[in-house]
């Protein structure tokens, strides 16, 4: 309903207090904004439609993924933190490791965290909330004293708060309004790798708005310059006048004499006091397509993902594959790799547990090789003299039933001979 609307259907009335209304007496007018902190930077973003840098435009997460870097960078580190599997691990008395599958938080972590969420889904939800606001949160669901689920908590609705005692708690916004308290054992809570304050995480949107909005105000030139500006490339100007034959006649001369590539290097004869004039810029000769890739090269920057692998197809990578994934892994995603680990050690394990038990991400999906490579490595891993896994352990990595025969380990024994005998002793 408009406000003339509303003013016609209230009989054009207008609302006046009573002079006995009961109530404390306050001097000045009340207004409605006297209740919002206008110095709030989530209320300015909001009334602004977004951030505002150096470019003047306002810049908010879907204009920034609309970037097409932007948006491969987010999808490559979410989509690579979804991917790979984290494994709850227990440290045995013996020193030895094994998979904590037993656990109920093997199967938050590694298969299903919720309802609504697969282990994969819920991870890159969570990554790229950390990604894009600094922090990511989620309620603990618990069930005879374990975590049984981790449902994502929304966006931009929950605040950390470290009171006076050093007890941290979280303030959360509810959707339908009000807000509660939530202890820090409830809460599932990890941010991005820098800090300004200690408890919340810095906001990728935050310094790389003035990145984001010159790309931004270069693509809204480039839509101008396609759809307003010149594309021709010169003029041909006299100083008699021609007539709508000789022009149409022109025309019908340039487009058949001297279009197209075999063309490019021929001279045109020119009559009737005809001179060529170029002009002075042309969507060709703008600098618009530099200023966008180095728009682009500087959101990489902030990303930290490999050129390549953000498809800047100029970069020579064929031959380096193995190395750009290592340089992702090692430079990119190991801190993240840690943050979660730490995170999860942290809030979904009590103190008994942190004793004995671990988070590992198994980063190795990311970081295979090709089949040459890796028989390479698996051979010197089973090599008679120096090997350090099992024919069970190799099988297990390419994902084969183990065999009855293949849990100990490479003897220096080369001969059957020799490893008959060598049995026979210790039988005996």
């Amino acid at each position: 309903m408009s406000p003339d609307d509303y003013r016609k259907r209230a009989g054009f009335r207008r609302s006046v207090a009573s002079p006995q209304a009961v109530g404390p007496k306050v001097s000045g007018p009340i207004t409605a904004y006297q209740t919002l902190d206008l110095s709030d930077p989530a209320l300015i973003e909001m009334m602004r439609g977004g951030r505002i840098g150096v470019a003047g435009v306002a810049v908010n997460e879907i204009q920034a993924l609309r970037n097409s870097t932007f948006f491969r960078a987010m999808s490559l580190i979410a989509g690579s933190m979804g991917m790979l599997p984290i494994h709850l691990m227990r440290r045995k008395d013996d020193g030895t490791t094994e998979k904590a599958k037993d656990h109920p938080l093997f199967n938050v972590l590694h298969r299903k965290a919720n309802d609504f969420q697969t282990a994969g889904q819920f991870k890159s939800y969570m990554q790229l909330a950390a990604l894009l606001d600094g922090n990511a949160y989620a309620m603990k669901i618990r069930s005879r004293g374990a975590v049984r689920q981790l449902v994502p908590l929304p966006r931009r609705r929950v605040t950390p708060q470290l009171s006076d005692s050093w007890q941290l708690t979280f303030k959360y916004d509810r959707p339908k309004g009000g807000s509660v308290t939530l202890q820090s054992d409830d809460v599932f809570h990890f941010r991005s790798p820098m800090t300004l304050d200690g408890l919340n995480g810095v906001k990728l949107l935050d310094v790389a708005t003035d990145t984001l909005g010159l790309a931004l105000k270069a693509q809204h030139a480039a839509a101008r310059l396609l759809t307003k500006g010149s594309m021709a490339r010169g003029a041909l100007e006299t100083e008699q006048t021609l007539g709508e034959e000789a022009i149409s006649l022109l025309k019908q001369s340039l487009r058949d004499d001297y279009a197209g590539a075999d063309a490019s290097d021929d001279w045109m004869v020119l009559e009737e006091g005809l001179k060529a004039k170029l002009f002075a810029s042309s969507a060709r000769d703008s600098q618009l397509r530099e200023l966008m890739q180095g728009e682009a090269e500087e959101v990489a920057r902030f990303s930290g993902v490999p050129r390549p692998l953000l498809m800047f197809d100029e970069t020579s990578w064929g031959s380096g594959i193995e190395q750009l994934g290592l340089f992702f892994v090692t430079y990119c995603l190991m801190p993240w790799f840690v943050i979660w680990e730490e995170a999860i050690w942290m809030c979904l394990l009590n103190e008994r547990e942190q004793d004995t038990m671990y988070a590992k991400v198994n980063e190795g999906a990311l970081l295979r090789g090709s089949l040459k490579d890796q028989a390479e490595f698996f051979k010197a891993a089973l090599g008679p003299n120096t090997g350090y896994l099992s024919q069970n352990e190799v099988r297990e990595a390419f994902d084969r039933n183990p065999r009855p025969d293949g849990d100990d380990l490479p003897r220096n024994g080369t001969s059957a001979a020799a490893i008959n005998e060598e049995d026979m002793q210790d039988a005996s």
